[in-house]
């Protein structure tokens, strides 16, 4: 196993650290928490008890993943964006039996301190820019923006905004050159890459 572990980083027995990853200064990794290959966790991030990390994922400073939450392949969490977990939170009562679960799904990218609240889904390569506060699903290469997030536009993989508003039904990324177009259920698919395939250049 060749991960860094930072001497001031605390990882629990029964956490799960996948070969590869990086955990920087006063980062917490429960028991009980599993984390992929290639993952870099920046200085003080919280993984609880049961949640799950992808491969290749980032998370960057201050941020805190709670029981619940789950992150697939190549998801970028930017500094100090938030998760919860219970969705009604009073502190004298108690709702550890009521968590709800939040998947990120491959390649989404969630933006400095955007609030995710639990129970939603995040579809692939989806953009969450900074500061919003999610309440809803976010479909697939959906950039979505503000309080409450609204969607604002389309992101390709490589997360370049698509130029769309225009009569055009097809565009191209400007850095692959792979084309979109969106299919009869209103969803934007990517024409050039197989839909299940997870993009490895990056």
């Amino acid at each position: 196993m060749n991960e860094f572990i930072h001497p001031t980083a605390c990882i629990d027995d029964a956490a799960e650290v996948g070969d590869g990853t990086r955990i920087w200064h006063f980062s917490h990794v429960a028991g009980g928490a599993r984390i992929g290959r290639g993952c870099t966790l920046g200085q003080n991030v919280f993984v609880a008890t049961g949640v799950t990390v992808g491969d290749n994922v980032k998370i960057q400073n201050n941020v805190s993943l709670y029981t619940g939450i789950h992150l697939e392949d190549d998801v970028f969490c930017g500094p100090s964006c938030v998760f919860t977990n219970v969705i009604n939170p009073r502190s004298q009562i108690s709702r550890k039996d009521e968590f709800r679960e939040t998947c990120v799904r491959r390649g989404a990218t969630i933006g400095a301190n955007a609030t995710i609240l639990c129970g939603v889904n995040i579809a692939r390569y989806a953009f969450v820019g900074a500061g919003s506060v999610v309440t809803k699903d976010v479909p697939q290469y959906a950039l979505v923006i503000g309080a409450p997030a609204v969607q604002n536009g389309w992101m390709t993989r490589h997360g370049h905004r698509l130029p769309t508003g225009s009569d055009e039904t097809e565009w191209v990324c400007p850095q692959s050159g792979w084309r979109y177009a969106v299919d009869e259920t209103g969803q934007l698919t990517c024409k050039d890459w197989p839909e299940d395939e997870p993009l490895r250049s990056a």
